[in-house]
């Protein structure tokens, strides 16, 4: 796949993708642009299925939506508010320690830039990416394990880790498609072009992929 190629591909993807459910921080942002929300939501859902990080989001923000009542929370409390969640106990300890420290040295405030949320207990790139593009519709390239394989599946970059594959996406995909390759790739990646066994018979996009690492 070349650069003339992905705006085709992407329009293509933009209809295909209308016929599956939208990951878990999409439906989190479809109700609320909350920065904070969004955030508390990346952080839960990390190796953890969207149906469980769904529930366990709203079953949390039903008790707190805000740094200052979350902080206040016992680390008991939100374990059990979350669970089961992937690594619980750790996100529970995460998850307030993040709402304190956004009180003590953030006013309050989710910080908008990449740099100050890696600051973060529990915040790695691919959680700042999607509140930086999401909760402050700012611009930014969120790489999960899907978006990593899937461009390199493709042969649109050759790199070996999903931050690698960020800062290759960076310097060679058009900016107007950074805010939605995450959705995007993510989506089809969850129902068609899967790790093990890709629906390739299916996919709308197979003459623009190169098939990398498939026979």
């Amino acid at each position: 796949m070349d650069d003339r190629q992905i705006d085709a591909v992407v329009r293509i993807l933009k209809k295909e993708v209308k016929q599956w459910k939208v990951p878990i921080v999409g439906v989190v942002a479809e109700k609320t642009r909350d920065p904070f929300q969004i955030l508390i939501s990346c952080v839960l859902s990390l190796r953890t299925q969207d149906g469980t990080t769904a529930a366990a989001s709203k079953r949390l923000f039903a008790v707190a939506r805000a740094p200052e009542t979350l902080a206040k929370l016992p680390v008991r409390k939100i374990e059990k508010l979350i669970y089961p969640v992937g690594f619980y106990r750790v996100k529970a300890k995460n998850v307030r320690e993040i709402s304190r420290r956004l009180m003590a040295d953030f006013d309050s405030r989710v910080p908008d830039t990449i740099e100050e949320l890696l600051t973060l207990p529990g915040v790695g790139r691919k959680t700042a990416n999607l509140v930086v593009t999401i909760g402050y519709d700012k611009y930014g390239i969120c790489v999960d394990t899907h978006v990593h394989r899937i461009t390199n599946r493709w042969g649109y970059v050759e790199t070996a880790t999903p931050e690698k594959t960020e800062f290759a996406l960076r310097e060679k995909l058009p900016k107007k498609h950074w805010k939605v390759i995450n959705d995007l790739l993510v989506t089809y990646g969850q129902n068609l072009c899967r790790p093990i066994g890709p629906k390739c018979g299916e996919c709308r996009i197979y003459d623009y992929c190169d098939r990398v690492g498939l026979d």
